[in-house]
């Protein structure tokens, strides 16, 4: 290295050493300013409050005797366990897991393990059938067996993790003694030890994702079950979740709202709550979970998105539809609230032997769903908002309606975990049609085999070149045919409810350097329309202002709008502000990339509005969407 570099590098030296220290003092400061846990743990704590005998994990003997009680009365409990008794008889039919990667990940192997233990170990609990008992000594020592859990991809080790730990705590007592060594030591060496790993994929372990979620809850299901083998590794892997839990759990506040969508919600909560389960019945305490900030609220989330189409509400990496079973994440919350909306009674007596292959959680859920009592009369909102990283609005008629109303609008940014570039965008249900849709998610996996930069969120990553990803995908606005700004926060600055519930959204962060201000009302101006209102002020390089709407249903277009046709219903779409402006019809099926979900049917209705008609800078854009 030459003399001027070194210099330059040495003059360098302290800028950087105070950029790190402010770094560091940022970070600390936002994380001092957390809601936090309760952390007493220590070996000492460990040694005195942990239960010695078994099972400890969601199960203790007290939770069980009073789960066999509710097994002799309760038709619900009655009929979920069948339904679970006639999974453990398919899952004998199949062969034991391999270690088979999907691209990068083994998730779907853990994924499977983790449902085998929880149905075989819960049947095992009940009847103590020692074919059942086998099958479990098998499993287990097939999965110990693999070389790794797959440490690159730490969800398939965390779902592997308790799944291991479920099945030595279920059944540990009946199993062989070798099988049982083999488990801990795997858990140990394959599942806690590497989460220490710096070099490795740890960066969940201060995430506020639903890896952090996830990866602990599965690290604390081992170290439970592993405290009597290395009491100090499990101390400190409690402890450090415990710690490390609330940066996840904070992206639930103000309101409930879990910004990855709705399915994610179902996936990083279910965790949790097997967390909050496992302490319980290890400890006989939860450390606060159930107690942080907007974690109960946000069951009204995950009910308020389930559509009366059996869609969810699917914005961000969100799945399409729910299935026909009884929400078991959500009973938890009914058990600990007593509120029957959260309960899916009808559901969880459906015919057990139509109940098809149960979650991974149905074992577990068993309980939650026997610890069930109503408490007094709780209804759910019929106009809701919530504000956080990935705000929403949701105004819905009552379940006696036949109107079947349903919308939901949103803000946000594309930069949020698992977001999309859909500020402002919004989904409308009618008479039990959904006319205006989101594109939804696409398969990760077919994705990434290609190379597909699918995670990075720079403004002009791969990502956003995605129809499901990007603008252009969703029923939002679009300036001079460009992508949203991909960190400009769409934020709700208004909301009432009542009668007709209305909501602003503030866009204008969304079209920073194409529009000067953007805001987007939406209001329910009757029980069968939907008014959404555009107040624009144009800079000087708007050249184009997009209106769209995603939909799959036939349109026909008429003197001042179109009419939408679609299972035998149909809906009005009238451009009341600009009635001498044609709609038009673009189709986006196929759509332009080969990689892109393809739906069928899939249009985009538009109406577009040159910069230069527009008077003074100011325009106000309103559409009304009704129906019969």
């Amino acid at each position: 290295m030459s003399c001027k570099k070194v210099q330059r590098f040495l003059l360098l030296v302290p800028v950087m050493c105070l950029f790190n220290i402010h770094l560091a003092r940022t970070q600390e400061k936002a994380t001092s300013n957390l809601p936090k846990l309760q952390n007493p743990i220590s070996v000492q704590y460990l040694q005195k409050k942990l239960k010695k005998g078994g099972p400890k994990l969601v199960l203790n003997p007290k939770i069980e005797k009073d789960l066999i009680k509710k097994l002799k009365t309760d038709p619900v409990v009655q009929n979920l366990y069948k339904a679970i008794q006639a999974n453990a008889i398919d899952i004998q039919k199949e062969p034991l897991l391999e270690r088979e990667l999907e691209g990068r990940r083994l998730l779907h192997v853990s994924r499977e393990m983790l449902y085998r233990m929880n149905i075989l170990g819960m049947v095992y609990r009940i009847e103590k059938d020692p074919v059942i008992l086998a099958r479990i000594d098998a499993e287990l020592k097939a999965v110990c067996n693999f070389s790794d859990w797959n440490p690159s991809h730490y969800l398939d080790v965390a779902e592997m993790s308790m799944a291991v730990a479920f099945g030595i705590d279920w059944a540990g007592e009946a199993l062989p003694s070798t099988t049982v060594d083999l488990a801990k030591t795997s858990l140990i060496e394959k599942g806690i030890k590497p989460s220490y790993n710096e070099k490795g994929n740890t960066g969940w372990v201060g995430g506020n994702n639903n890896w952090n979620q996830v990866c602990h809850g599965g690290m604390i299901a081992a170290a439970i079950v592993t405290a009597d083998k290395d009491p100090e590794l499990a101390a400190r892997t409690i402890g450090r979740a415990l710690d490390s839990i609330p940066q996840a759990l904070v992206s639930y506040g103000p309101d409930g709202i879990y910004p990855e969508g709705s399915t994610y919600w179902s996936y990083g909560t279910s965790f949790t709550v097997f967390t909050a389960a496992m302490f319980e019945s290890a400890f006989d305490t939860d450390f606060g979970l159930a107690e942080f900030p907007a974690f109960m609220e946000s069951a009204n989330f995950r009910l308020l998105c389930n559509a009366p189409s059996g869609w969810y509400y699917n914005f961000a990496d969100c799945g399409d539809k729910r299935s026909e079973q009884g929400d078991i994440t959500l009973a938890w919350f009914a058990s600990k609230t007593g509120n029957k909306a959260f309960f899916e009674e009808d559901r969880f007596l459906a015919p057990a032997n139509e109940m098809g292959k149960l979650g991974r959680n149905a074992g577990a859920g068993l309980v939650w769903v026997s610890q069930f009592k109503e408490k007094e009369d709780q209804k759910t909102p019929l106009a809701w908002k919530g504000d956080g990283d990935n705000p929403i609005v949701i105004f819905k008629s009552p379940p006696s309606d036949p109107h079947q109303y349903y919308f939901g609008g949103k803000g946000g940014r594309g930069t949020v975990n698992h977001g999309n570039m859909d500020g402002g965008s919004f989904i409308f249900e009618l008479n039990g049609v959904r006319w205006s849709i989101d594109a939804g998610n696409q398969n990760y996996h077919n994705l990434e085999k290609t190379g597909f930069d699918l995670w990075h969120r720079c403004q002009e990553c791969e990502r956003w070149s995605l129809l499901t990803k990007n603008n252009f995908g969703h029923s939002t606005l679009t300036v001079n045919n460009q992508h949203h700004k991909v960190d400009g926060m769409a934020s709700f600055t208004d909301f009432k409810d009542g009668n007709q519930p209305e909501a602003t959204l503030d866009l204008s962060a969304a079209f920073e350097g194409q529009l000067e201000r953007a805001q987007r009302r939406f209001v329910k101006d009757s029980p069968t329309s939907l008014l959404i209102e555009d107040s624009l002020v144009v800079s000087d390089s708007t050249q184009l202002v997009t209106w769209q709407m995603l939909t799959v249903a036939d349109v026909e277009i008429v003197k001042g709008g179109a009419i939408l046709r679609q299972d035998g219903k149909q809906l009005k779409l009238e451009n009341l502000s600009h009635p001498e402006i044609s709609v038009s019809v673009v189709s986006v099926h196929p759509a332009p990339l080969e990689l892109d979900r393809q739906i069928e049917n899939l249009k985009r209705i538009e109406l577009r509005l040159p910069a230069y008609t527009i008077n003074d800078r100011k325009t106000t854009l309103r559409v009304r969407l009704s129906g019969d």
